[in-house]
């Protein structure tokens, strides 16, 4: 077998000199490139392949290869990695987008019991099907392959997300007045700011609820902050559960104000003890107007009894349906 020639001295263009001298000044290049400039300058420079290797500490078939590169292919070439023709795909764009048309639908409208997809039962059913819908690479379509289809499509066919549609028929007329009583409210505040207006003859509150809060009690008590051992308070990860109480507040929007109630409920009857609570806390003269969702406890038949017992005190604002969701 004949012996390979020699290779030819490796010559170096000023402006490419230039720019591998730059490439190993510099402390954020990749170090792939770095190596392989270095190796460049040094083989132009007449170093030996096998002494550019060990200063670059690389093998020698390396230097060998990165310089051929060079004079083949030109610098870039040099520096990175020619380009591969890699694994031929098995999923063409037309198989991607049937797949992504069969993600869409629901299972039940294709003869399946369930109502959501799962890996398992859409890759079955794609190697089952895709075939003979004109895509015969599918039927050894991976669980894994089908993951990065669907995930670089942003779809999640397994997954219910929740939404709330407008139904209020009458949603423009109720977050006209919602938006007229919050410019109300800010016109008397600027007359408070300025002194025109000393106690505003309507009071604006805004009301909500949170229930479902969880009570729970530490078994141990917390540890202070010890220099040098721990900077911050210690507390015991354990807790007793002590059930669920429901948060009842409102927001005077002109003062700051906030009224507050906790219940263990979240019934009618704690709703009217908020009310009288705040009926307590202002001047009979005032009337409290409340901005409110339509929460039951708000409208039913016991909370307006009470509200008859307090006539001209109280007035409702209630937010359009659906608008706090």
């Amino acid at each position: 077998m004949a012996l390979p020639g020699k290779r030819r001295t490796l010559v170096l263009t000023p402006e490419d000199r230039a720019r591998l001298e730059k490439i190993c000044a510099s402390r954020t290049e990749q170090k792939r490139r770095s190596v392989h400039a270095a190796i460049l300058l040094d083989a132009a420079d007449g170093i030996s392949d096998k002494a550019n290797a060990a200063a670059q500490h690389v093998n020698r078939n390396t230097v060998v290869l990165c310089v051929r590169k060079y004079q083949r292919f030109g610098l870039e070439a040099a520096l990175g990695e020619l380009p591969r023709p890699g694994k031929p795909r098995q999923v063409s764009d037309e198989a991607i987008a049937w797949i992504q048309n069969l993600a869409c639908q629901k299972p039940k409208d294709l003869g399946y019991a369930q109502e959501l997809w799962t890996y398992k039962l859409l890759t079955s059913h794609i190697q089952r099907e895709g075939p003979a819908s004109g895509h015969a690479g599918l039927s050894r379509l991976s669980r894994s392959k089908l993951h990065k289809i669907l995930t670089k499509s942003e779809l999640r066919p397994h997954k219910v997300r929740y939404y709330v549609e407008r139904r209020d028929p009458e949603f423009e007329r109720k977050m006209a007045a919602i938006l007229h009583v919050y410019k109300e409210v800010e016109i008397i505040n600027q007359g408070l700011v300025t002194g025109r207006v000393r106690e505003p003859p309507v009071v604006t509150v805004s009301y909500d609820e949170k229930p479902g809060i969880q009570a729970l009690r530490v078994t141990t008590p917390d540890r202070p902050p010890v220099a040098g051992k721990h900077a911050s308070h210690l507390r015991d990860y354990e807790y007793e559960r002590l059930g669920t109480v429901s948060l009842l507040a409102g927001l005077d929007l002109h003062s700051g104000t906030v009224t507050e109630m906790v219940s263990d409920s979240h019934k009618s009857s704690d709703f009217i003890e908020f009310l009288t609570k705040l009926d307590s806390a202002y001047p009979a003269s005032q009337v409290l107007r409340l901005i409110l969702d339509n929460h039951s406890a708000h409208i039913s038949q016991e909370t307006q009894r009470y509200l008859a017992t307090r006539p001209q005190r109280f007035e409702f604002v209630f937010v359009p349906k659906h608008a706090l969701g």
